[in-house]
């Protein structure tokens, strides 16, 4: 039985959250390190995660300032 790949496991949870109302838009996701140590896995990792979110338009990056979670509305919407 194959597993899903740890990247796959920690997006699909981020998504879940937000749907589950735990996480709202504009709420600012913890930083790589940290969320690399709460998951026990490696940065590269948690990259992964962040450019799949980025990817299905989940989140957005502010240089400097951070990771949010966007509006679920606006989620893989893009013209």
């Amino acid at each position: 039985m194959p597993t899903t790949p740890d990247y796959i496991r920690i997006a699909d949870d981020i998504i879940a959250a937000v749907r589950a109302k735990k996480l709202k838009p504009e709420d600012k996701l913890p930083s790589i390190a940290q969320m690399a140590a709460d998951y026990k896995v490696g940065t590269s990792t948690i990259q992964m995660v962040y450019v799949r979110l980025e990817a299905l338009c989940v989140i957005r990056r502010h240089q400097g300032k951070g990771i949010f979670i966007t509006d679920p509305k606006t989620w893989m919407r893009k013209p």
